[in-house]
Formats: structure tokens, C-alpha cells, sequence
């Protein structure tokens, strides 16, 4: 089931922005007075299919995993001499840089208006305030306190962990970070400069601001087992309702460490702390769905309500807060890849289409308003990957009529046609090198 969800909810995305995109190009066609013969979402045997007046064909095709607009143009196919003036190449340079900026440029604003309408409803958070500081970390180093709220990262202004998040991302390479903080429930900022050269994290497995030591407040987990399961390992070594579990020499264990040494899938001695007792045992995990459980669940205190918050905005407020936050993501975007092509972050962070999915299921199981978010998301990444000037991508063409721009002819037929070759090489490398990561993160 939870497959079967994650698969609809990513069909649903990518059908969405992919007609966006492609409605960009198709607007822009139009408004140059180029004949468009189909717009089709989706590759292959269209499914469905009907035409305007203007001849135009809309189409529904069998692979729902991107979209084309077809235009007239002489350079495939034979055009009657009275259409060559609605040809895709017989307009100027500057119109079909138009027409190719289009489609991103309709990402960009979906984002917009997506997220203008997230900030005008309204979307819960937790205030980034710091709940502990992992000692011999590089928070530790710059002496952040708990209980302290972060203000802003390098200047700006971050109201919630994403934002943190996002930005320390874009630090990988720096020397250093400042961040901006104030105890919480006051107002008396500090800057606090943090040492970061060197510094790296694996995105798919931890926050950035994990990886510097910082550790958010949020629910309260106790190690004392609130349920079993039942025939489970738990049941099986003898555990009860209540027990108070420690490490086998009598450390507190937290929750997430207790988790990870679950997945390794070795016995786990413990010390069990019941009723004024101390009992020593041994909990085997067993694999389950690819992963190994024991079949208990800790005992959980909400979120202290002065820590949660709502980002709402009225609606000329909502708006600029879309822009401003689609910008972030571009820029973001943009130093991602710039940190991937310098090695400051390794090609194991690619993501592919199944992490795409899997994202697309949670926020959409959350509510809507998450996944809203989450389609903004994919939007910008996606408006900013197909400006990237790759042949076979929307910057590869910009980068050739830029090229016929400056040199007041077209880039030979056999150059082009090489040049779309080795780009389509290297996006399927790329591609496949994506999804070999997403199964490994299976």
C-alpha cells in the first residue's frame, strides 16, 4: 500500500510540473506565432488525444515521465511555403531563447504561486531553537548553548530548521559560518562563527546542522518501553511494559543510537532497569521488510507548545515569502551542483525518481499543504536542472542560439547533432548513477 501511494503521488507531481513546463514552451510558441503540432504529457503511444482550432494537438501518453511540445520546423520536416513563417526556425534568436526559457522560467512561478499559497494558509513548524550540543563537535568548538534560538545563517533570516538546513548546505567548501542566536525567549543576538573548513555531511543520512553537533528540540523520547509486540524479539527476551533500558554497562542509551545498533542486526546485551531491579539480558533483532526490528516502542512527550510556531503570512506578505523562498531554492540548486562538479559534495548525495517518489508519499501522507510544498520543491529543482547547459536540455539549447547570436549563423547540423549525442550519454549517466543510489539507500 505504501508503495502503491508513494508510486501515485509521484505520477501525480511529475504529471503536474511537467505540464507546467511544458505549458511554458507551449504560452511562449503561441505568443511568437509559431504553429505547435502536439503537446503531449507523457513519451510513447498516446492514450488520449484531442485538437483545438488551431490544429493543435493535446495528447495523454503511455510513459507519464515527462512531456514534449512539438513545433513546426523546417529542420524536420518539409514546411508548405505559406507555414514557414509559423516555423519554429524562422523566428529570431531572441524569440526562441524566449520560447526555450519558457518552460523553467513556468517552474519558477508554479513554485511561486505554490508556495504563496502554503505561507497564506499557513504551514506548522517548530522554532529552531538548539535543545543540546553534541560535545567534540564543531557547535561545541563555537560554544552554542542550548536552549538558544537561531536567528539567522550568515545574515539571513532562517525561521525554521528547513531553512537552517538549506543554508548551512550551501556552506560546504566555506572556512566558515556565522550563525546569529539569542537565548530563547529574548532578544539579545549574538554572533557565534564556526570553523567549518573541512567540514562535510552525507545529506541522505543526516541534517546539516546534525553534522555540526546541533541537536533541535523536539518530542521527548524516553528510553522506557511505552508497547510490544507482540511474539516479537522484545517479548521473546522476557522485556515488560515499563522497563527502563541502558546500555549493557549502565549508560543512557538514547533512542536514535538504540535504532541504529538495531539495524546492524547483532544481539544487543542491555541492562534492564525494572521496579528497583537491574536484569541483564540479550535482545536478538530479526529482519523485517529489509529491516531488522525488536518489536518495542519508547515512550514518547510531545513537543512543548512554546516551541511549535506557524508560518503564516497575510496575502502580500505569503507572496513575497514564495518569492523569496523560490530564490533560496534556486540558489541552493545552483551551489549543489557547483559543489558536486568541485567534489565538495560527493555524487553518492545524487538523489533519483524513487527518492523523488518516496518523498512525494510522505509529504502527501502528512497533508497537503505539505505536499504542496513538496511539488514547489521538485518545481525549482527542476526549472534550475533544465537550464544547465547540457545539450538535450533547455541550456544546451540556449547555449546554441547564444552561440548563433554572437557568430549570426546557426552551429553546424553535425556539431549539434554530436554535441545532443554526448549530452544524452552523459543524462543517462547521470540518470542511471542516480537511481543506483536511490536502491542503495533501499
Amino acid at each position: 500500500m505504501s508503495f502503491l501511494w508513494s508510486l501515485v503521488s509521484f505520477i501525480i507531481v511529475i504529471g503536474v510540473l511537467v505540464s507546467v513546463h511544458e505549458y511554458g514552451h507551449f504560452w511562449a510558441a503561441r505568443k511568437c506565432g509559431i504553429k505547435v503540432h502536439r503537446f503531449s504529457i507523457g513519451f510513447g503511444k498516446v492514450l488520449w488525444s484531442r485538437k483545438d482550432k488551431h490544429d493543435t494537438e493535446f495528447a495523454v501518453s503511455l510513459i507519464p515521465l515527462g512531456g514534449y511540445v512539438k513545433m513546426l520546423d523546417e529542420r524536420n520536416e518539409d514546411v508548405p511555403e505559406q507555414l514557414k513563417s509559423q516555423s519554429f526556425n524562422s523566428k529570431t534568436v531572441l524569440q526562441r531563447m524566449f520560447v526555450i526559457v519558457a518552460g523553467p522560467l513556468a517552474n519558477f512561478i508554479f513554485a511561486i504561486l505554490a508556495y504563496w499559497i502554503v505561507f497564506a494558509v499557513g504551514i506548522p513548524s517548530i522554532k529552531p531553537v538548539i535543545d543540546s550540543i553534541k560535545p567534540n563537535t564543531l557547535a561545541a568548538q563555537a560554544q552554542l548553548s542550548p536552549n538558544s534560538q537561531i536567528l539567522a545563517v550568515d545574515g539571513t533570516a532562517t525561521p525554521d530548521w528547513e531553512t537552517i538546513n538549506m543554508l548551512l548546505a550551501t556552506k560546504l567548501g566555506n572556512d566558515q559560518v556565522t550563525l546569529t542566536v539569542t537565548p530563547f525567549g529574548e532578544d539579545r543576538p549574538q554572533q557565534k562563527i564556526l570553523n567549518i573548513q573541512g567540514w562535510t555531511f552525507e545529506p541522505d543520512k543526516q541534517t546539516a546542522f546534525g553534522a555540526l553537533g546541533i541537536q533541535p528540540v523536539g518530542n521527548k523520547v524516553e528510553m522506557k518501553i511505552a508497547q510490544i509486540v507482540e511474539d516479537s524479539p522484545a517479548q521473546q527476551a522476557g522485556l515488560l511494559v515499563g522497563d527502563e533500558i541502558y546500555t549493557a554497562q549502565g549508560e543512557v542509551f538514547a533512542w536514535q543510537d538504540f535504532v541504529k545498533q538495531v539495524q546492524q542486526g547483532n544481539p544487543l546485551d542491555l541492562q534492564i532497569h525494572r521496579e528497583g531491579r537491574i536484569l541483564n539480558l540479550t535482545l536478538i533483532p530479526t529482519l523485517q521488510d529489509k529491516r531488522y526490528v525488536v518489536g518495542i516502542a519508547p515512550t514518547i512527550y510531545p513537543l512543548n507548545e512554546q516551541y511549535r510556531t506557524e508560518l503564516k503570512y497575510d496575502m502580500l506578505d505569503a507572496l513575497w515569502k514564495g518569492i523569496e523562498k523560490t530564490t533560496q531554492l534556486s540558489w541552493l540548486t545552483l551551489k549543489v551542483i557547483g559543489k558536486l562538479l568541485t567534489g565538495d559534495l560527493s555524487l553518492n548525495n545524487l538523489s533519483g525518481p524513487i527518492s523523488i517518489a518516496q518523498g512525494a508519499g510522505i509529504s502527501s501522507q502528512i497533508g497537503w499543504i505539505y505536499y504542496l510544498g513538496f511539488m514547489a520543491l521538485i518545481s525549482v529543482n527542476l526549472g534550475m536542472m533544465n537550464l544547465f547547459p547540457l545539450p538535450v536540455l533547455d541550456g544546451g539549447h540556449l547555449v546554441f542560439l547564444a552561440a548563433e547570436g554572437i557568430n549570426g549563423k546557426p552551429i553546424s547540423d553535425k556539431v549539434q547533432n554530436m554535441c545532443y549525442r554526448i549530452g544524452a550519454t552523459l543524462l543517462l549517466m547521470l540518470t542511471a548513477f542516480a537511481l543506483f543510489n536511490d536502491f542503495l539507500r533501499l
